[in-house]
């Protein structure tokens, strides 16, 4: 081993959690304290109902007249031509006709849910959600809306969801990563990585991606088994002689935030070599809970091994998953063009048992009672069909729903009009839902801020309020 003196960056990492704490406090103008930043009460700036968020993307845009937002008027004024006369931006062909819902509607639970049958399982747990009705965005078009709902803007650059709660909140176990992305197996969702990205912030916050079905979910953790001779006590020098040398290199860059994001990520490489292992292992779970997940079949086996692999790791430490469902495309996803009644079927079948199966799970063992659960999409569909039977982009009125720590159980906020084409009440956007998962997890979204190029950043933008409606 090189006898390299102990650099400013060795010694910033060995102080650790109080000086992270009184850096963060100070940055938001709090009085400074020597707690380590994950037992701030779960929070920033008041207590905490949740410690842990689970996000089930919909990505494609999720159509709410044939899910959750029952529209009998679509029955009625079925084949009229109410639509738009000029194709509105985002839009992939001119409206068609009004178009009903090919699927039947009925009301579910003490609260008379309406859901369609294309989430049965999802039905029979909506006394336990609580709805956002009336989302709605700023885009017609995928990557866009992608982005501001993942990032608050409609352009690349900006942090994600995930990484401001990382960043805010730090951790809550060492020996694996805070923001775990858990992406379709058939592909990347519209954006790439970009939906993940720590944007300005610094560069540790970055989601991590697993590959849920991989032999190795995390690439490169361990050595090639070409390479046997990088084991044990060589492999553990080999860790130890680069970390020296990366912090040397730090040092004199304690501005490149890659450097401290590349050391950072080798310590938890060498703690995950030892946990990983075990969390990714879905063998060790009952027959049972592999059933109720829906792992012994093909329609639900890969968005419900990755449901399964989310509470583990939510229950071993890992701050926020985000579970994706559909890959970009034209294909397998929810942006259903051509045919709303045989292409929206099979992706509602690959996710509804699993969600259900999680919430339950989640309520077994205690863990909802602070965790979050947030399903959602980037926009919704539209009334009118597109071609003969399918429905196009539509960025006037889509559906969110929560659950879990501090939401209003069976709660509802919002409504769209008629034909479920615009908002109509208690309109909703990102920047509400996003300042309403903040306030649950102790963050005030107005003072969780980042300086960059002169300007004071936040995830809600100048926008955002609490959704006071759906808390408990």
């Amino acid at each position: 081993m090189l006898n390299l003196p102990i650099s400013r960056r060795e010694l910033l990492t060995h102080s650790g959690g109080s000086f992270g704490a009184a850096v963060l406090a100070s940055w938001l103008g709090q009085e400074v304290t020597a707690a380590p930043v994950s037992n701030l009460n779960g929070g920033l700036h008041h207590p905490a109902k949740a410690k842990r968020v689970i996000q089930l993307f919909m990505n494609g845009g999720a159509s709410p007249m044939d899910t959750f937002d029952y529209k009998p008027e679509l029955v009625r004024l079925h084949g009229q031509m109410l639509g738009p006369k000029e194709k509105p931006e985002g839009f992939t062909a001119a409206a068609g006709a009004v178009m009903k819902s090919p699927f039947e509607f009925a009301q579910h639970g003490e609260t008379g849910r309406w859901v369609s049958t294309v989430f049965p399982h999802q039905a029979k747990i909506v006394d336990e959600l609580a709805f956002l009705m009336a989302m709605t965005t700023k885009t017609n078009v995928h990557g866009p809306a992608s982005y501001m709902m993942n990032t608050g803007f409609m352009l690349p650059g900006f942090p994600c969801m995930g990484a401001w709660i990382s960043y805010a909140l730090g951790n809550l176990a060492d020996n694996l990563p805070t923001f775990v992305v858990l992406p379709d197996t058939r592909g990347l969702p519209y954006n790439q990585k970009g939906n993940f990205s720590c944007g300005f912030l610094p560069a540790k916050h970055q989601g991590t991606l697993v590959n849920a079905t991989s032999k190795t979910p995390i690439p490169n953790l361990f050595a090639d088994s070409q390479y046997a001779f990088a084991r044990e006590k060589a492999d553990k020098d080999t860790f130890a002689l680069l970390q020296q040398l990366n912090r040397q290199h730090a040092a004199p860059r304690p501005d490149d935030t890659r450097l401290e994001a590349r050391i950072a990520a080798g310590e938890l490489a060498a703690k995950m070599q030892l946990s990983a292992p075990e969390a990714f292992d879905l063998t060790r779970e009952s027959k049972e809970t592999h059933t109720a997940y829906g792992l012994d079949q093909k329609v639900t086996e890969d968005f419900g091994r990755r449901a399964l692999l989310a509470r583990r790791l939510l229950e071993r430490g890992t701050r926020f998953v985000q579970v994706w469902s559909g890959p970009q495309g034209a294909v397998n996803n929810w942006d259903n063009h051509g045919n709303i009644q045989t292409e929206l079927p099979p992706i509602a079948a690959n996710v509804d048992q699993p969600i259900a199966a999680l919430f339950r799970d989640l309520k077994s063992r205690g863990l909802i009672e602070d965790t979050l659960v947030v399903w959602t999409t980037e926009f919704g569909r539209t009334p009118f069909a597109q071609g003969s039977l399918g429905r196009d982009h539509n960025r006037g009125t889509f559906v969110t729903w929560l659950a879990g720590a501090g939401v209003k159980a069976g709660a509802s906020y919002g409504k769209s009009d008629e034909l479920g084409y615009q908002t109509a009440e208690g309109k909703t956007y990102c920047y509400d839902l996003h300042a309403t998962i903040l306030h649950l997890l102790g963050i005030d979204h107005q003072r969780l801020t980042y300086r960059t190029a002169g300007i004071d950043r936040r995830l809600t933008d100048v926008h955002g309020h609490v959704v006071h409606e759906i808390l408990a």
